[in-house]
């Protein structure tokens, strides 16, 4: 009894302690939105991104550096990837354009039947006299040729579909915040647009190669390693399209 009241006890304090921290921070949220009323949304300002306590370098396996050498009368340097410097952005702090047009459709359709019958039989006709003794063992009326008959069937049917299709088209200038010792460049945009009282966000990081900047300076999303592109907002409309707070405390805690 002691046992199972301490239980009780300890699922009432985790209930009671998750119940204040998801009003606490929606206290917090309330009062923000109250305080917000009739404003719009508030834009982030332009921050130096390495100045962000979560920044990290991005560090990944590198080639051997080579040796520079140089031959008489030659022009073409090695390791170089051009004989003459252009507008490109090839540094920390140059702009270039990432063009993100996304359009993916994905169809998958699976179904499976399976179905299985079982029927087995056994008997004992004749085995040097012995099947005599049976009516011993059991009970009256046994069959020696019918000992054990057994049936079984089973059926499974499963079916499954994914019908997905996704179109986005944009371009951010994006900022180059690294330069990795084999000639690639860690590039990192953050773009925001505010329509009356909607504020959409487009982020986009990642990793380019120079040769995959075009003459217009310009790079396509699918040449980015390690892309990271998130496209969102805030504002009424999207406040309007999330559960309450309380709702999402709810379908977290309910276990049915």
């Amino acid at each position: 009894m002691a046992h199972s009241r301490s239980r009780r006890l300890t699922v009432t304090l985790t209930l009671a302690t998750l119940l204040s921290a998801g009003m606490l921070s929606g206290c917090g949220n309330m009062i923000d939105r109250v305080a917000g009323i009739g404003n719009e949304p508030k834009m982030d300002p332009i921050e130096n991104p390495t100045q962000d306590p979560n920044y990290q370098p991005v560090s990944l396996p590198m080639p051997s550096p080579m040796a520079d050498v140089r031959q008489p009368n030659s022009l073409w340097r090695q390791g170089s990837r051009a004989f003459f410097k252009d507008q490109r952005a090839g540094k920390v702090g140059d702009i270039l354009t990432v063009v993100i047009e996304i359009d993916d459709e994905a169809k998958l359709a699976n179904k499976t039947d399976q179905a299985r019958d079982g029927s087995n039989s056994a008997g004992l006709d004749n085995l040097l006299g012995y099947e005599t003794m049976l009516a011993d063992i059991f009970p009256d009326g046994i069959d020696a040729g019918n000992l054990v008959n057994s049936d079984s069937a089973s059926t499974t049917t499963g079916s499954g579909a994914v019908d997905r299709s996704e179109a986005i088209k944009l371009r951010v200038a994006a900022v180059i915040t690294q330069v990795m010792p084999n000639g690639n460049m860690v590039l990192q945009g953050t773009q925001q647009v505010r329509v009356n009282y909607e504020l959409r966000e487009l982020n986009v990081q990642g990793i380019i190669r120079p040769t995959d900047i075009s003459t217009a300076n310009e790079v396509n999303y699918d040449q980015i390693a390690e892309a990271r592109i998130a496209y969102g907002g805030k504002g009424t409309l999207s406040d309007v399209q999330q559960p309450r707070y309380g709702q999402q405390v709810y379908d977290i805690l309910f276990p049915f």
